[in-house]
Formats: C-alpha cells, structure tokens, sequence
C-alpha cells in the first residue's frame, strides 16, 4: 500500500474545502452547508415534489423529479470524496447502483455503437448486456485480470471497467486501459463500488465515469439502496442527467439524507473492514481446506501489485472456495458472528455461497465473504470454529 495510504492522506495535492486535510476530516465534513446559527449542521431531508415557482421557471429547484436540495448536499459530497479541490466534477445520484450503471451505459450508446464490459464483473451485467444488444449495441466481453480487455478494445466506444471485480477480485491497471480506450476514441467508466473513493480515484487514474452503488460501503449500514455517477466531461454528464430525468431513477430524499449522514463515518469504517479483512485472509489462507484464497491486500495475491500502485485501500471483500458446495453451506451454516446475506460492505459481516444465484462462474464451494467492523479477534476466531464444525 502507498504511502498516502498509510498516512490517511488523499496523496494527490489536491486540497479540497478543507486544505491539508485527510479522508477522516473529509468524509465527516463533505457537502454540508455553511453553518448558519440555530440551524442543524445536516439538514434534514426535503420531501418536495414541487417548489415554489412564480413567474418564469428559473432557479435550482423547480420539480422533484429534477433535483432535490437533500441530493444536492449528497452529491457535493460524494464529489469532494471521489475528485477532491476539483470544481469541474459533477456527481448524479441515483435509487441504486443498477440505475447509476444503466445511465452511463444507456446516455452514451447508440445502436451501432461497440462496447467493451468484463465477462466476471458484477452479476447484473450480463442483463444490461442483453437490453444494449436488443438495441442494437455490439457488445464485446473479456476478463478483468490481466489487462485483457485491451485485446477487444478497437473500435469500441465505450470500455466497462470493475476493478476489483466482484466477485472474483481481480484487478486491472486503470489508467493503462484508459489510455488505451482514449488513444482508441472509447470512454472510460470505473465501477468503483467495492473499492469506495477512500480505495481510489478512478478519475484521477483517467476515467470518465466513476461510478458505484452507494448500498454497499458507502453508506455502510444495510438500509439504503443508492447510486451515483461522477464526472468531469459536461457533455457527456449533462447526457447522464437526461437519462436520469427521463427514466425518473432517482433516490429518495430519506435515501439520500441517511446515505449523507452515513458518510461521515465512512473513513472509521474503511479503516476497520480493511485492516480486519486482511487478518481474515491471512488467518483463511493458513487453513488446507481452503483455496482460491483472493484479497487484493495480500502481497502473494495474483492483482496485488497492480492494487498497490493504484488503491490506497484494498476493500472488505474476501473470496475463497471450500472443497464442495455441501462443505460450503455447513460452514455458512455454522457461523454465528457472520450473517447469510448478498452485497457486501455492511458494519455486520455478512457472507453467502456465491453460486446459488446461478448467475457467477465459480465453483460450488465459492464464499464471498464481506467484512465488518466487528473485534477482528472475535471474527476470525468464528470463521475457524465453523470451518473446524463443517469438517465432517
């Protein structure tokens, strides 16, 4: 991990509202107004589906399904965490991760258009796939790992990156694909979900588009459903804004207040799931049973040093397979600290055998398992008990 990491530090020089500061102070201070006497730090959420609006429509707020102060609040935050002292990013939220995604994907193609996603990113891709094809949309596929989308990039528009790839972790070199995507004429979008803005910055690395789903850690909790898209280039946001206003995909405003106030401690989180994550690898990859052990954080892992030069954090996501699905769901079954539940990035440490959804390439056995904040002691100690019970 870099140096900046370590320091807590965003390492770019780039001073946002608060110069010299860290993610902490960051993330606790990010979008809220200025302080006005005998009013809350955060203000509460606004539920308006119209504003006052006498005369000629003019003015920030007209309509609710156009904008909403409680977002606007939410987006200078997220801004100032993904780009921070960098005026020209704009940030959209969105009533999901999946609605983030489709908007870029449907704002920027048209029928005749190629475009290049991962064949292991996250499992609701290859639906998105299906509705870019009906409309006309050439779509090419290839894996994380390795740089390997770079060999069908010519020609395409726009190029997909999930980096790390959920669920399998793998890694790409961000900023080498998009100067390769640009010198080709291709947009660049970065999901950026499983790192979070305090792992990196695809903007910075050359993205287009940064974009992530906010329900995971984020906002951290289990309770709120969000998305969000950044970027620099006014064009092609003010297309991503049109989209949203068109499909009506936007969040609700206690959605986004409680995603605001959640973000306050994201650095305290990230810093506990991080460091807890990489004892739990460390503690899963002394045990024969398991293999396939991937975590970004540890120096043997195959996306290691690539995530080295490019994440300050490594995530909260560990992967591993047991030896056959049965093994795998008595293990689950036999955790107590560790809940059974999809996503990933909550305070309680939640896990599942990936494959029952069907919709993921990975073995029977294959665990994704998302770290919380609880004692690491007490994590790892639970996640050794329940493999020692599945044994038999």
């Amino acid at each position: 991990m870099s140096d900046s990491a370590t320091s807590d530090r965003d390492g770019t020089g780039a001073e946002g509202p608060f110069p010299g500061t860290g993610d902490g102070t960051r993330a606790v201070r990010a979008g809220l107004p200025e302080p006005v006497k005998h009013e809350p730090t955060l203000p509460g959420p606004v539920f308006a589906a119209h504003f006052h609006l006498p005369g000629e429509p003019t003015g920030p707020y007209t309509y609710g399904r156009d904008e909403n102060p409680t977002w606007t609040h939410l987006e200078r935050a997220i801004g100032e965490l993904e780009a921070p002292g960098q005026d020209d990013v704009e940030t959209l939220v969105f009533a999901s991760g999946m609605a983030a995604i489709s908007s870029v994907l449907f704002s920027q193609l048209r029928a005749g258009d190629a475009a290049v996603l991962p064949d292991d990113g996250y499992q609701a891709l290859p639906l998105a796939r299906a509705q870019l094809e009906a409309y006309g949309i050439e779509v090419r596929t290839a894996p994380t790992g390795g740089d390997a989308q770079l060999d069908v990039l010519d020609g395409a528009r726009l190029l997909w990156i999930e980096t790390p790839s959920n669920p399998g972790l793998d890694v790409c070199d961000v900023r080498r694909l998009a100067e390769a995507a640009h010198a080709r004429g291709a947009l660049v979008a970065v999901d950026n979900t499983l790192a979070t803005p305090l792992g990196q910055r695809p903007l910075d690395l050359g993205a287009d588009f940064s974009v992530a789903s906010g329900t995971k850690q984020l906002t951290g909790h289990g309770d709120v459903l969000l998305g969000y898209v950044s970027g620099r280039d006014r064009e092609a946001m003010a297309a991503v804004r049109r989209w949203r206003k068109i499909v009506g995909a936007i969040p609700g405003p206690m959605e986004a207040w409680l995603a605001h106030r959640s973000i306050a401690t994201l650095q305290l989180r990230v810093d506990r799931q991080n460091a807890t994550a990489l004892k739990v690898a460390e503690a899963l990859g002394a045990r024969s049973e398991v293999t396939g052990l991937r975590y970004p954080g540890l120096p043997d892992d195959p996306s290691h040093k690539i995530a080295a030069q490019q994440m300050r954090r490594y995530g909260c996501v560990v992967s591993f397979t047991l030896p056959t699905r049965a093994r795998a769901d008595r293990f689950l079954d036999a955790l107590r600290l560790v809940e059974g539940a999809t996503s990933f990035g909550g305070v309680r440490s939640t896990a599942e055998r990936r494959g029952r959804w069907g919709g993921d390439a990975v073995p029977g056995g294959f665990i994704r398992l998302s770290v919380g904040a609880e004692d690491p002691e007490d994590l790892v100690a639970d996640l050794l008990r329940a493999l020692d019970e599945s044994a038999g």
